[in-house]
């Protein structure tokens, strides 16, 4: 670390100050793709696209909703139920499925747009003008852990930093007291904290977990996040001892990043203390908007809590807030009970969402922030179990649906085939999934990378199209 003139050790908010514009060149730099800071400087690029969305609140339904059951209506998989599927399945499935399964629930049009929605989503249904559906997304794994891995890190064998993660190191954050990226409730199953993992990225980009699929909301605080021991004073003093003791061994090396993100995970831990329980305290919302989101009724209050305090941390500028659905008995997962399992969760979840783009779109948050909803796959138009009443897993086409951020709302993007196995009509792949989302972001998926391990790394890999066609 730098001295003045009289010797003295800068203090971390003069050091900050005189040294903006090398953090600034710091982040172009390696936006920019520039191998060493020894090289000339690179003007600052036209970005590609124009920043649709600040932020993102992914709602994750883990274990993977049916498409066919819920936001694609496929008239001839009813018309042939019990008949055998008239193409082949794929070479590789995750179980035996025998002959086509027609839905169990009824479909009919929402909104000026028309769109066709099942009777598990009567709340959702009535926001379709302000959701853009992609009914052509399609990945390769049909297993939980390696689909999930794929979603939220682009990978589903090798462990590299998720979504949230990028968009954190892309964007940063517009709150220095909350962490860029915040997981309510994960699921520890299926890649656990891989999935909100900052992998080789600097670790204050990893996201901060608050509780788990197996707490309960209202339970759920980050570990450790109030200090009986010692006063606010106390723990000021000896964060600011640690900083100047990591200083002057910092003074004996070039760079030392493990160390520069030690002294920030303290300074944000610190800071956390007041912001992060405010944050979480949904209390002093107010009883309509409680009710909104569901959190007077058993059956809405865990996942609306979960949703309430997804815009509570948005509107205060953490970067991407995921929530979980997700728990230690039925998730989305019904290769056996699908009526019972998939009413179960859909009436769990359709009012909190409802709740939360009303929300949003009242507070003026819908222009700029990006909902997400959908699973890590579908599930297939062909019946598992010998009492037609299963799905197995799906992840060769499904549906994800998007909501503001700069997404045309009413607007629906490719389909699969006439009984919803395949992605036909402009298929998604999983990789333009993510390169699209960047996009949104105002981020070149082909630009924002990060060296690692001698080779330049980004979330879409060497893969990745730009879905303009969405974009409002």
């Amino acid at each position: 670390m730098s001295t003045n003139s009289d010797s003295r050790l800068l203090s971390r908010r003069e050091s900050l100050r005189n040294g903006a514009l090398g953090f600034g060149y710091l982040a172009l730099s390696s936006i920019l793709g520039n191998a060493t800071l020894a090289e000339s400087f690179v003007a600052a690029r036209k970005p590609l696209y124009r920043q649709r969305a600040k932020r993102v609140i992914f709602l994750f339904m883990k274990g993977g909703p049916s498409q066919v059951d819920t936001f694609e209506r496929k008239p001839l998989l009813n018309r042939d139920h019990g008949k055998p599927l008239p193409f082949a399945k794929p070479k590789v499935t995750f179980a035996k499925t025998g002959n086509l399964l027609g839905s169990p629930w009824e479909f009919k049009p929402y909104g000026a747009c028309g769109h066709q929605v099942s009777e598990l989503f009567p709340n959702v249904a009535r926001h379709v003008d302000d959701i853009c559906f992609i009914h052509s997304l399609h990945g390769t794994n049909p297993a939980h852990g390696g689909a999930v891995l794929k979603l939220h890190t682009g990978s589903d064998n090798f462990v590299r930093p998720s979504m949230g993660s990028w968009i954190s190191y892309g964007l940063g954050t517009e709150n220095n007291n909350l962490p860029s990226f915040i997981t309510i409730c994960p699921t520890l199953a299926h890649g656990g904290v891989q999935n909100w993992s900052s992998g080789f990225l600097p670790t204050h980009h990893q996201g901060s977990s608050i509780g788990n699929a197996s707490i309960a909301s209202g339970d759920a605080r980050v570990r450790h996040i109030a200090n009986a021991k010692w006063t606010a004073n106390q723990q000021r003093r000896q964060i600011d001892l640690i900083r100047e003791l990591n200083g002057r061994r910092r003074m004996n090396f070039s760079s030392h990043p493990e160390l520069d993100d030690r002294i920030n995970s303290f300074e944000l831990a610190f800071r956390m203390q007041n912001a992060m329980p405010e944050a979480q305290d949904v209390s002093s919302e107010s009883k309509a908007t409680q009710n909104l989101y569901g959190l007077d009724n058993p059956v809405t209050e865990d996942f609306g809590r979960q949703c309430l305090m997804a815009r509570r941390f948005a509107e205060r500028g953490v970067r991407f807030v995921q929530v979980t659905h997700s728990d230690n008995k039925v998730q989305w997962d019904q290769h056996g009970k699908l009526r019972n399992g998939h009413q179960e969760k859909a009436s769990e979840v359709d009012l909190p969402i409802a709740g939360l783009l009303t929300d949003l779109k009242s507070r003026g948050l819908l222009e700029d922030t990006l909902v997400i909803w959908g699973g890590e796959f579908g599930r297939t138009p062909t019946v598992q179990g010998h009492k037609m009443d299963g799905r197995d897993h799906n992840p060769h086409g499904f549906t994800v649906w998007l909501a503001g951020g700069g997404v045309k709302g009413g607007f629906r993007y490719g389909a699969t085939d006439q009984y919803g196995y395949y992605a036909k009509e402009k298929p998604v792949h999983l990789h333009d999934f993510h390169a699209t989302l960047m996009a949104l972001l105002g981020l070149d998926h082909e630009q924002l990378t990060y060296r690692h391990a001698g080779r330049d790394f980004r979330l879409t890999d060497v893969y990745g199209k730009v879905i303009t066609d969405i974009f409002a």
